[in-house]
């Protein structure tokens, strides 16, 4: 997996990016699964408290997106997609490593996702430390009616270290 281009922004999105997200998210998400979330999905998720969006850009365009929530130690991603114009540049990996360190900063033990059996992004997940830990069958309901089964991921961070146990070395 390539390191993410020094040309491509990190940046905490708002509601006012929804349009911008729509974008990618149809482009990025096959219809015939039925995973994309509509625009006031979007919002409505993003109007509640400790959810956060996180958009990657290149030359002003938005070109991928996560979107976050934590609640007490657990966190969640929702969605990530990137363009398809635009991925193997390590778009995804930039955006689901400032996932797992702005959930761990927010005091997240774990970050959990789901996502459709056979989606290509698992690859992804399992060299960023996730590991599937369940499964929902028939969760998705695709376009023609086909129901496809969902598989569930975390992974746990290590504990934060106690100021109290650090030691100077003088």
């Amino acid at each position: 997996m390539s390191d993410v281009r020094s040309d491509i922004a990190l940046a905490t999105g708002s509601a006012a990016d929804i349009e911008a997200v729509d974008r990618v998210m149809r482009a990025a998400f096959d219809p015939r699964f039925g995973e994309a979330w509509t625009p006031s999905q979007c919002l409505g998720m993003l109007s509640l408290p400790g959810v956060w969006l996180t958009l990657a850009s290149d030359d002003g365009r938005v070109i991928g997106f996560a979107l976050t929530r934590a609640v007490a130690d657990d966190a969640e991603l929702l969605l990530l997609a990137v363009h398809p114009a635009d991925r193997g540049r390590g778009v995804g990996l930039a955006l689901l490593q400032r996932a797992m360190t702005d959930a761990q900063a927010r005091g997240a033990a774990r970050l959990c996702l789901e996502m459709r059996a056979g989606n290509d992004a698992t690859r992804l997940y399992a060299s960023a430390g996730f590991v599937k830990c369940g499964e929902r069958r028939n969760y998705y309901a695709g376009r023609s009616g086909q129901r496809f089964d969902a598989h569930t991921y975390v992974r746990s961070f290590p504990p934060p270290v106690a100021a109290a146990s650090l030691t100077q070395v003088e």
